[in-house]
This record gives structure tokens, C-alpha cells and sequence, in this order.
């Protein structure tokens, strides 16, 4: 239930009109944002949901990461954004 994001996706005629979280963050980050992009074009489905995860996310900003120079918020959103488009390749 918990980890690496994994969606369910259902679209029609370009808009998500379903998306079930498989897996997500312990902090409840997925589950709200997946909710935000139910019926959303795909494109714009994807930039939000990685926008609004760094919204909802609770890991602290300021801990920037020295490999990739991106906070853990930045990088979640990244992750979201990513699960959301390989979800959208099983269709």
C-alpha cells in the first residue's frame, strides 16, 4: 500500500475520469492529489498532479538533496508525475 506511486488509470476521449492509487506515500500525499486529477485532460492531469503532491507532501523542503539539488518535496512530485505517465502507457 505504501511506497514508490503505482496508479490505475481509466481515460476518456483524453480526460482521466478514474485513477485508483495502488500504492503511494505514507503521508497521504497520493491519495488526496489523485483525487484533484480525476476529470482533468491528460496533460494537464500530469503537471498537477506533480505540482499538487509537492503541495500535500510533508517532508521538509529544506533538505535539499546533494546528488540531484532538489528538495525531497521536489522530487516526490517528480515521482508522482512519472507513476502517472507509466500508468497512462498500460492503456
Amino acid at each position: 500500500m505504501f511506497g514508490a506511486p503505482e496508479f490505475a488509470v481509466t481515460v476518456v476521449d483524453g480526460i482521466i475520469t478514474r485513477i485508483n492509487v495502488l500504492r503511494g506515500a505514507p503521508c497521504g500525499a497520493t491519495w488526496e492529489t489523485a483525487l484533484r486529477v480525476e476529470n482533468l485532460p491528460v496533460e494537464e492531469a500530469i503537471v498537477r498532479i506533480g505540482l499538487d503532491v509537492q503541495y500535500y507532501c510533508i517532508a521538509d523542503p529544506a533538505g535539499w538533496d546533494p546528488i540531484y539539488g532538489k528538495s525531497p518535496v521536489h522530487l516526490a512530485g517528480k515521482f508522482h508525475a512519472a507513476a502517472l505517465k507509466k500508468a497512462l502507457k498500460r492503456l
